[in-house]
């Protein structure tokens, strides 16, 4: 088969491997298309992680061909999507319902073998089965709408409320989606025009900022309070738009870090208690629980997050598409492995 192998930063090497035989509890996928993660561009960047070359991507969607000992037959030939973070269900976080932060947990695609290659074995338990009226472009988008669907639940805004998200890149983009189709009112910040055409097309409001971080801050603060925003979800990932989320957040009223900075933010302590705000983390996403409620709101048309789609790239051209991705131009680039 086909496997794609990131050797070091930049750097993307095509070999030929045997096909994996599933183990106990296993399944054999082909796969179909694989999704560009943040996560995928940072390792692409800098090597994050990688200590030998390593298979990345998770954003995976195929079809069983062969199970393991434990699992049904019934299931060769199911139409599925990955869930890619397996919690381990031993340690104290599991224990405790906080499985997304488990200390032992497996990651797909970024402590073991990933989903840029055409086939993959991975525990049953994570492989979701796809109603057939799902299309494979709406659920190549499942793994990201998850954490985005995640994030709003973790707020305390409800439908009818007003939120505003910072940073239209896929996450935000899929979160503003999610919460427009239930209901809520959503202000957006971007620095991409064609990321805030397409947000004010689905109906989101934008806030132009100012000329500086300071005075950007105080244009938000102001038109949060005004709008009565209920949440403040800091999608961008960059240290500035986190102080930026703190600093202009409305007084009672949470922000959730859903971007992943490597860099330190600065805020002030004494300001985030005199305004009585929480600063919520939300990395991913409840197994299986959140993936089920996303593929629920695919199939009754309540979401369709098959939109944010915007490139295609064979899988021998994956070098290509993870540079084009770094750009920072394309709302989400999907690999093509087969038909």
């Amino acid at each position: 088969m086909l496997q794609t192998y990131l050797i070091e930063p930049n750097n993307i090497q095509l070999s030929d491997s045997p096909v994996p035989e599933p183990k106990n509890d296993e399944v054999l996928i082909r796969l179909t298309m694989v999704g560009i993660c943040g996560s995928d561009i940072h390792m692409f960047k800098n090597g994050h992680r990688l200590d030998s070359p390593l298979t990345i991507g998770h954003e995976g969607i195929g079809v069983i061909e062969k199970v393991g000992e434990g699992v049904s037959s019934s299931r060769v030939g199911e139409r599925v999507v990955i869930e890619p973070n397996v919690p381990c269900l031993h340690c104290p976080e599991c224990w405790s319902g906080k499985g997304n932060v488990c200390r032992n947990k497996r990651i797909i695609g970024v402590n073991e073998t990933g989903c840029f290659a055409e086939y993959i074995c991975l525990p049953a338990n994570i492989i979701h089965t796809l109603p057939d009226s799902i299309t494979d472009l709406n659920a190549v988008a499942i793994e990201p709408t998850t954490v985005g669907l995640a994030a709003l639940n973790r707020s305390k805004a409800k439908p009818g409320d007003t939120i505003a998200v910072i940073g239209l890149g896929a996450i935000g983009m899929l979160l503003t989606h999610i919460a427009l189709s239930l209901g809520y009112k959503v202000l957006v910040a971007e620095l991409v025009e064609a990321k805030i055409k397409k947000a004010v097309e689905m109906g989101a409001h934008f806030v132009k900022g100012g000329n500086s971080l300071k005075e950007t801050a105080e244009i938000y603060e102001s038109v949060f309070h005004d709008e009565e925003v209920a949440a403040v979800f800091e999608c961008a990932g960059s240290e500035q738009s986190a102080a930026l989320a703190i600093q202009s957040v409305p007084r009672g009223v949470d922000v959730i870090l859903l971007g992943l900075s490597e860099e330190g933010s600065a805020f002030n302590p004494r300001l985030i208690s005199r305004k009585g705000n929480h600063i919520i983390p939300s990395l991913i996403y409840d197994h299986p629980f959140d993936f089920k409620r996303c593929i629920r709101l695919i199939e009754n048309k309540v979401i369709d997050p098959g939109f944010i789609v915007s490139k295609y790239y064979p899988l021998t051209k994956l070098s290509e598409a993870l540079s084009e991705a770094v750009k920072g131009n394309e709302s989400k680039i999907v690999v093509s492995i087969s038909e």
